[in-house]
């Protein structure tokens, strides 16, 4: 019976049929549904409830990586937290205490810069002077209000999506404990001696006199000056090169003072060059040898006013890492006496210049990097690898650049001051200026004076990668942080895979750590300091003066460092003595590296986390940490660096990762663009189970895509999935716990299903523990359209609908709809949380008041039967070839419902043949009556690709219409009491006339 029969002319039936009836409605109205069940979660105390239920088990927490507490949530928040949620949920259905708990990253630029630009920009005012300890500790306040308030915003925000977690105890970085325990984090870096003053550029604001991020600082036209110098080739390996120099061109004469290096690409062909032509009074000189990249030689030639020149030979790029050279300002002043080394970078083209790049690590980020990269390898050469200070805060180039200390490189105005002729002179007096020009380009400018900015080396601190750590004053030889991190890496799991070599070779390369910041809003780096002769400082170890700070800050917070005296209060005693205290913060990326410390070990603010027992200490409890790929280079690394540095391993035992969301073009998002989807507008429209939803079916390990077609693909797959569990509720209303079936009881098609649902509960119990959620969707979806739908709900509808009561045929149906039901829900819950807790409600309303209080079904392994689904393979092969037949005849009009046939099924394979011997194919196929015939059929029979000796002919059924059941059978009328029915439907009309039923 494949639809609800119509009314009768004699006699309406209905009353006496087990029609689905349930409150669960076809329409989901999920934008209005949703908002009151997360009402009836809190006032369940749903989280509580969970925590209460699996005391004792094995622990699985996924600690938070915290998002930024700035802005409403977009779509990669909503990823991000609703795979958090799969995860915490699938985990606490496995039978895991699985405990989430929520996190902000509250420090750092981003909300200084707000603050700036709406508490002061905006309004005209001056910004903060920062020396004066008041107005330090009221911008920091101002700083910790607002992202106060974005913490509010987004915890709402994140809950409508479905998350369930500690949303009353969450974590801030900015709480004042967390600020005491990342204090205490640093000071174990102190204390076992990898924590180090260094020095690394950053841009610089003379007018201002600050440190600026790349968000502070607009793009404007700039003319600079440029040369092209020539670096003498000193290496006596290179014999060959005697006499020759190597060529480079800058826009910044004034950074030559602080080369250190050239950089060079083993990508580029380059060439030993004669100049074999010149004007006398030219810069470059006939017989010069000059070393330049092949395709930018003539334009140098061009730019030097060489009128021939000649190509001596070509030079193998990967012999050139060997070269030496001295310093174009070798000897003045006495300076420049060092050796300028050759080395490899990803950044040097030959798309301008000389195919070299004049490389000074205090004034340029892949400078810096090159030379810190390379830093292991030139001290072994013996190379000096110290940063010179060569810049001061006012613009003027220092003791440290020879020959021209106090020359400007901008002056107070902003103004270009006269540290570039000065320096242009001396090369011109060295003989190594070859060609210089002016190039007007884009040039880094401040967005608040709107002058010109410069790299200059600063003070910084670092956490030594190499140098290895100390625990009680004494350090095993070649126990570093590299060596702990990499082993680290190696012993945990990483989702996917390919995670492992990412970080690996991020860790691998990586120079020194630098933790440090100029600003204003973050965790001081929490240290005195006294200075050295040789420019390093001695940090002060005190455990009296270290409990001081920490003690404080877990009272006060960390403005206690910026207070008025605070230099005073912390040292004590020691005050009188030459320790200065430092006023740099940390990097966020070490308030966020740090959270393992104050979430994970901190049973007194945590105490639902308390007592956590991971593998690697002999425990059961298992640790992830899960956000994008681009966390490889920030949290992941950040917490393995800090957690391998204070406790000698990982802080996670399991990494997974996801990529970015994308367009349903494949293009970036940007307001811009207009191609952004905002998640609170989709919850709006659709529900945010239409986003969960989106969310597992996808490949979150690659960049996954959104749009109208995509989300309207999903709200399709929802609609289906829902349909069917409605069909379930509605079905079950009939069921009756007191007539179950036990399995070995059923009929074959109750037992098959059963089976199927065995195998399937293999497949999704193993990929939620893979966090394999694609196939978790993709596997129900095929079950309950494919399996359940459209084969056994299709062909049960007529013994649910039509048996009598007593039917045990009726009584299988119905538990197997029950066990199906049991498990799917609980299958759906991690993914569409709403619809399946709305359900579960409908489905036990006297049960648990949440699926989520439950465990997946855990006793359907033993339903597996293989030999009976091989048979049914079979069958249903037969089905398909006799349901592609009706699907003709129907297209033709020959008939109109399948009940109207009767196929006629020729089976030329015997084995085939004795597997139908005992099946009602009438049922199984959903038509009237049907004939087996054992043979070859007829040239017009149908057929079907993939399953030889079966073909079919459809012949009309033959009978009269049942009235209740609108099969077409010969027996219809044989019961004179109920003469426009079949003897089945007559004993069911009985049967309900002995309950007080009559139609």
């Amino acid at each position: 019976m494949s639809e609800k029969p119509q009314k009768s002319d004699a006699t309406d039936y209905s009353k006496t049929l087990f029609l689905p009836q349930t409150e669960f409605p076809m329409r989901a109205g999920l934008p209005q549904r949703e908002p009151e069940i997360l009402k009836s979660w809190n006032k369940l105390g749903l989280y509580e409830r969970l925590r209460e239920g699996s005391a004792g088990r094995p622990k699985f927490v996924l600690h938070d990586g915290p998002p930024y507490a700035n802005g409403n949530i977009h779509i990669g928040h909503a990823l991000n937290k609703i795979l958090k949620d799969v995860v915490t949920k699938s985990q606490q259905m496995l039978g895991f205490d699985s405990n989430y708990v929520p996190g902000w990253d509250c420090h750092g630029l981003p909300i200084e810069w707000k603050i700036e630009e709406e508490n002061y920009r905006s309004k005209g005012k001056t910004k903060p002077d920062f020396r004066d300890s008041t107005a330090m500790v009221a911008f920091r306040k101002e700083c910790r209000a607002y992202a106060a308030h974005w913490l509010d915003v987004q915890r709402e925000e994140f809950k409508r999506l479905g998350i369930i977690g500690d949303w009353d105890h969450p974590y801030a970085t900015m709480s004042y404990p967390a600020e005491a325990q990342i204090a205490r984090e640093l000071m174990k870096f102190a204390a076992n001696g990898t924590l180090y003053r260094g020095s690394k550029p950053v841009m610089w604001s003379v007018v201002e006199k600050t440190a600026l991020a790349e968000a502070e600082v607009e793009y404007e036209d700039y003319t600079s000056d440029t040369v092209w110098v020539k670096f003498p080739v000193t290496s006596p390996a290179h014999g060959a090169l005697a006499g020759a120099s190597i060529v480079i061109w800058t826009t910044t004469p004034w950074t030559l003072p602080g080369n250190r290096a050239i950089s060079f690409s083993p990508k580029i062909a380059y060439g030993l060059y004669k100049v074999t032509d010149a004007p006398a009074d030219n810069w470059a000189k006939n017989g010069d040898l000059l070393i330049l990249a092949d395709a930018l030689a003539e334009g140098v030639f061009k730019q030097a006013r060489v009128t021939a020149y000649e190509k001596v030979r070509a030079l193998p790029s990967e012999t050139l890492d060997a070269v030496e050279c001295a310093h174009p300002l070798k000897g003045l002043d006495g300076g420049y006496q060092f050796v300028v080394p050759l080395l490899a970078g990803d950044h040097v083209t030959d798309d301008t210049g000389t195919g070299f790049v004049h490389t000074a690590p205090g004034h340029g980020r892949e400078d810096f990097d090159v030379w810190t990269a390379n830093t292991r390898e030139l001290e072994s050469r013996g190379i000096n690898t110290a940063i010179p200070y060569t810049v001061d805060e006012n613009g003027a180039l220092t003791t440290q650049a020879p020959g021209f200390t106090g020359k400007r490189v901008i002056n107070d105005k902003g103004e270009k001051g006269d540290a570039n002729e000065a320096v242009i002179k001396a090369l011109i007096d060295a003989g190594m200026l070859l060609a210089r020009g002016r190039l007007k380009h884009q040039y880094p400018h401040s967005w608040r004076s709107k002058k010109p900015v410069i790299f200059r080396n600063t003070p910084q601190w670092f956490i030594a990668m190499d140098k290895p750590i100390a625990d009680h004053d004494k350090a095993k030889p070649g126990d570093t942080l590299r060596a702990r991190a990499l082993h680290a890496i190696s012993v945990t799991q990483w989702v996917p895979q390919s995670g492992q070599n990412r970080i690996n070779g991020m860790i691998n390369s990586k120079p020194d750590w630098v933790i440090s910041r100029q600003r204003a809003w973050g965790v001081p780096i929490a240290v005195f300091v006294r200075e050295k002769g040789d420019g390093s400082a001695e940090i002060l170890r005190d455990d009296a003066v270290n409990k001081r700070i920490a003690d404080a800050f877990e009272k006060e917070g960390a403005d206690a460092w910026y207070m008025e005296g605070a230099r005073e209060r912390f040292l004590g005693s020691l005050a009188n003595e030459g320790w200065k205290k430092i006023d740099d913060i940390l990097d966020v990326w070490f308030d966020s590296g740090s959270t393992h410390a104050f979430v994970l070990e901190d049973p007194v603010h945590f105490p639902g986390l308390a007592g956590i027992k991971r593998k690697i200490d002999g425990g059961d409890d298992t640790v992830m940490y899960l956000e994008g790929s681009d966390q490889h280079r920030g949290w992941f690394q950040s917490s393995l660096l800090e957690s391998c540095g204070t406790r000698g391993r990982a802080p996670f035992d399991v990494v997974l990762t996801h990529g970015f969301t994308l367009d349903e073009n494949g293009r970036k998002m940007s307001k811009s663009v207009g191609n952004t989807v905002e998640p609170q507008k989709v919850i709006a429209q659709s529900g945010a189970d239409i986003l969960r939803l989106w969310v597992c079916a996808t490949d979150y390990a690659d960049d996954q895509r959104i749009g109208p077609e995509i989300l309207k693909n999903t709200i399709e797959t929802y609609r289906k999935l829902r349909n069917t569990v409605r069909w379930m509720l509605g079905t079950l209303h009939h069921f009756k716990p007191a007539d179950a079936v036990a399995p070995a009881d059923m009929p074959e098609l109750e037992r098959l299903m059963l089976h199927r649902l065995s195998e399937i509960d293999a497949v999704v119990r193993e990929a939620y523990a893979a966090f394999d959620y694609k196939t978790v969707v993709a596997s129900l979806t095929h079950f309950m359209n494919t399996d359940l739908s459209a084969f056994y709900f299709d062909i049960r509808k007529d013994v649910l609908y039509c048996d009598p009561p007593s039917s045990a045929e009726r009584k299988a149906a119905l538990t197997t709809v029950n066990t199906l039901c049991d498990a799917i829900l609980k299958w759906l819950a991690p993914i569409i949380s709403f619809t399946a807790d709305e359900a579960w409600f409908m489905y036990r309303p006297d049960g648990s008041p949440s699926v989520h209080l439950l465990t997946f079904a855990d006793h359907l392994a033993g339903l597996r039967d293989d030999a009976l689904a091989a048979k049914w393979e079979t069958i249903r092969d037969v089905r398909r070839v006799v349901t592609g037949a009706l699907e003709l005849e129907r297209a033709a009009k020959r008939i109109g419902s399948s009940l109207e046939a009767s196929p006629v099924i020729y089976v030329s394979d015997r084995q085939t043949l004795a597997t139908l011997f005992d099946v009602d194919l009438a049922e199984v196929c959903i038509t009237s009556n049907y004939e087996v015939r054992e043979g070859e059929a007829p040239a017009a029979a149908f057929r079907l690709d993939g399953v030889p000796g079966v073909a079919v002919v459809v012949e009309k059924a033959v009978g009269k219409k049942c009235a209740r059941s609108w099969k077409i059978l010969p027996t219809v009328g044989e019961d004179a009491e109920y003469p426009d029915v079949s003897p089945r439907d007559a004993a069911a009309l009985r049967e309900w006339k002995a309950m007080g039923v009559t139609p």
